[in-house]
């Protein structure tokens, strides 16, 4: 079953988190989501998958820190796919996807739990 990592390239977690995999023997591909915009259906499922839009959305970062108040509440789905579409960054990484299967972030025994290493 293919797996699938999305990040960004420079972002030290998903350096680690695909490092962690190469080491392991892991395949894997890499989806930079700047570059390769994350559907939206593709998102709603995710967080779905996650429990919840906000278990995909980074809120220590500066992007969200920087956003205006109005826009940190959104309601609906269509709102929190534009919020993500408009800021890919908002987006916790890495976000690693095998099957049905997907979460969210990076930590040595979290992925050896999942990969069973």
């Amino acid at each position: 079953m293919t797996l699938t990592v999305y990040g960004l390239p420079n972002c030290d977690t998903c350096k680690k988190a695909r490092n962690w995999l190469d080491r392991f023997g892991v395949a894997h591909t890499f989806v930079d989501y700047r570059a390769d915009p994350v559907p939206p259906t593709t998102l709603k499922a995710w967080a779905q998958s996650l429990g919840g839009w906000e278990k995909l959305i980074n809120k220590a970062s500066t992007t969200w820190r920087t956003l205006l108040p109005q826009r940190k509440d959104p309601r609906t789905d269509p709102e929190w796919t534009l919020l993500l579409k408009e800021y890919p960054a908002l987006i916790k990484r890495p976000v690693v996807v095998q099957g049905d299967e997907v979460s969210v972030g990076f930590s040595d025994n979290a992925f050896k739990k999942r990969f069973g290493t």
